[in-house]
């Protein structure tokens, strides 16, 4: 019997009769046959959710559930559908359907581990360290200051990728934090989600509480309609419409960039381990990869080093120890970005080093599957606050590990680097730190040689979900006598 994944209505399975199939990304078999919501039940489901559900425990208590959870997550077993899961099996489901790496998925498997056992510390980031039993009392004091929240919305809706596993972390303090979830998953990715779902629920955490809808582009609009508080992953045409909508908290492309200040740029042959691990780990696939390093000086000589480096990684399959980057289950969808990038090197000022470097083209394809293989561009114009030269190439993102190397003047870094959500500026010049701390473009940023995918979990980037939830209220209540 072929495994079925179900609709999770307040946590009871659901069987629907419309539903899809999902395949192994390399021979096409089928994996799993997924039922499929549409957008009534969707909106009937979030209306009806029990926002309560989660304030019969305290913050603490939830805090402890989830801990246990990890546990399971990582090592328990639990029902998927009309089986049950090992972590195992999970890791093979997982690779199977998206083409990722085993190692890649037992990486980004540890990531979500490491959000459920420490989630003390992440809300306690969340929140700024407040006592925590202020949520549960709705009022209180703390060091002096009277505080009081209300949470604004009756669920938290999470339109979920296919790409990182390692995301799904993000929205994983909202039950801590005592709301409940309604979740559309990635198509070729319900794993990750309802693995974590059953892991909640098998430590303690009421049923209830979990919304598990896959469904279409239609249902994923009406879910992001109806939750009046929302998460959006995608990239820029998916986000793009959702961008002035305070109801939802954007994940789209990241632009994350390494900088080297002058003061690091002729010894920058010590920081190339960092920056082609900054562009190749997770797959590249993830919005903390850099797409993006910026140097004042000797651009073309980090790019050919970096470029060296990246043309050793190869096309593997996704059981393959070696394996450092996803194959494209479709391949219609390599090809495009391959194309796309060909057509904007027909413009002068630009080159793609790493082609260069391995002798051969950048797509790769593999039976009914493709892989796009590193690609470092180094564009030779250089760019400043001012400057209209940019290359298209300078400031793109991809689904792969890509990079553009790109000179500029330290003092119009700041301005002319653009929306980042991760920079990591390798320096100790404290004017190029303090501009980089003032500028609005960079959303999380790391001083000194860190990567840009080394992150810490109390430290949110792209939005603070507690902030997301919660809203501040002035609250006084007269002195007992």
């Amino acid at each position: 019997m072929m495994l079925h994944i179900p609709i999770l209505r307040h946590g009871e399975p659901y069987e629907s009769v419309e539903k899809f199939e999902i395949v192994h990304y390399a021979t096409g078999d089928p994996v799993a046959l997924v039922s499929q919501a549409n957008s009534g039940m969707l909106v009937r489901d979030i209306h009806r959710v029990n926002s309560d559900v989660l304030d019969q425990y305290t913050v603490a208590e939830l805090i402890t559930m989830t801990k246990k959870a990890g546990e399971i997550f990582i090592g328990g077993t639990v029902p998927v559908g009309n089986r049950e899961q090992s972590f195992d099996d999970y890791i093979r489901d997982l690779s199977a359907t998206t083409g990722m790496p085993i190692t890649y998925c037992r990486n980004n498997a540890k990531k979500i581990y490491r959000m459920f056992n420490e989630i003390d510390q992440v809300v306690a980031g969340l929140t700024r360290g407040f006592d925590l039993g202020i949520l549960d009392r709705g009022y209180g004091e703390d060091d002096g200051r009277m505080l009081s929240f209300y949470r604004e919305a009756n669920v938290l809706g999470a339109v979920l990728p296919s790409n990182s596993p390692g995301v799904h972390s993000l929205w994983m303090p909202a039950v801590p934090l005592k709301t409940p979830l309604v979740l559309k998953p990635g198509r070729e990715e319900p794993w990750s989600p309802y693995r974590i779902i059953q892991s909640f629920i098998a430590a303690g955490v009421p049923k209830e509480a979990f919304g598990f809808y896959p469904t279409d582009h239609g249902g994923a609009a009406e879910l992001l309609r109806t939750a009046k508080r929302s998460m959006l992953f995608g990239g820029e045409a998916t986000t793009r419409p959702y961008a002035k909508d305070p109801g939802v908290e954007l994940h789209g492309p990241g632009f994350s960039k390494v900088i080297l200040g002058d003061d690091v740029a002729e010894n920058w042959e010590k920081h190339l381990d960092l920056m082609v691990s900054s562009v190749l780990a997770n797959g590249g696939r993830s919005c903390i990869n850099a797409s993006g390093i910026w140097t004042p000086r000797h651009g073309r000589a980090i790019a050919d080093a970096v470029a060296k480096e990246l043309a050793k990684v190869e096309a593997l399959p996704a059981d393959d120890p070696n394996a450092q980057i996803a194959a494209f289950a479709n391949s219609k969808m390599a090809e495009m970005i391959s194309q796309s990038i060909d057509q904007q090197l027909a413009t002068p000022g630009a080159v793609d080093l790493t082609e260069q470097h391995r002798g051969s083209a950048r797509l790769v394809r593999h039976g009914r599957v493709a892989y796009l293989l590193p690609t470092i561009v180094w564009c030779e114009e250089p760019v400043g606050r001012n400057s209209d030269t940019a290359h298209s190439l300078a400031n793109k993102e991809y689904l792969f590990p890509y990079a553009s190397v790109v000179e500029c003047p330290t003092a119009d870094m700041p301005d002319a680097i653009g929306p980042t959500l991760i920079g990591s500026a390798i320096t100790s010049d404290k004017s190029l730190i303090a501009s980089l701390m003032a500028s609005p473009n960079v959303d999380r940023l790391n001083i000194g040689p860190i990567p840009t995918w080394q992150i810490s979990w109390d430290q949110p980037h792209e939005g603070n979900l507690f902030e997301h939830l919660y809203r501040q209220r002035a609250f006084q209540v007269e002195p007992a006598a």
